[in-house]
């Protein structure tokens, strides 16, 4: 096995409305993996949790300071140049009505928006980021290659000059 042991934690009853999340948020970690340029441990532990935004809204208080819910938090477990013997890559937690109401929003299924969401806290944890513009560049063209290969349009294609990231957080 080449990828990581992926460990995906249904934490809320609101994902049953997506009832291919499992294979889903698979499918989403390998093409993530392809797009980004990182060696990782073969079998290395990945946890993703399919929570709510009571749940990820307690988490973005504790570990971002911010008394909200949001659509993806991501938890890295090894620092990227630790990356290829690191166990545990992290944990990536994703908040249903977020989700849902983004994706209706713009136009988009919630299965598509919930595999981006995924794609881009598995970057996130690669040590990709989007502060600077060069670092948003980078990391979304990541995302729309991956999300390609799953056959999803390109999500910030109709952004303008500034892309749509300002609700995923890390």
């Amino acid at each position: 096995m080449n990828g990581p042991s992926i460990d995906i934690v249904a934490a809320s009853d609101l994902w049953q409305a997506l009832p291919d999340a499992g294979p889903l948020v698979e499918r989403a970690v390998a093409v993530g993996l392809a797009a980004a340029d990182r060696r990782i441990l073969p079998g290395a532990e990945l946890s993703i949790v399919l929570t709510d935004d009571a749940s990820i809204r307690g988490l973005n208080r504790q570990w971002r300071g911010l008394d909200k819910p949001t659509n993806v938090l991501s938890f890295p477990g090894a620092a990227v140049d630790r990356l290829a013997e690191a166990p545990h890559l992290g944990d990536i937690v994703v908040a249903f009505e977020t989700v849902q109401r983004e994706a209706e929003a713009e136009g988009k299924s919630l299965a598509d928006h919930t595999a981006h969401l995924v794609i881009h806290g598995l970057l996130h944890l690669l040590g990709y980021d989007h502060e600077t513009d060069a670092e948003a560049e980078d990391m979304e063209a990541r995302e729309v290659a991956a999300l390609a290969r799953l056959g999803i349009a390109d999500p910030y294609a109709d952004a303008g000059a500034v892309p749509a990231r300002a609700t995923t957080e890390t």
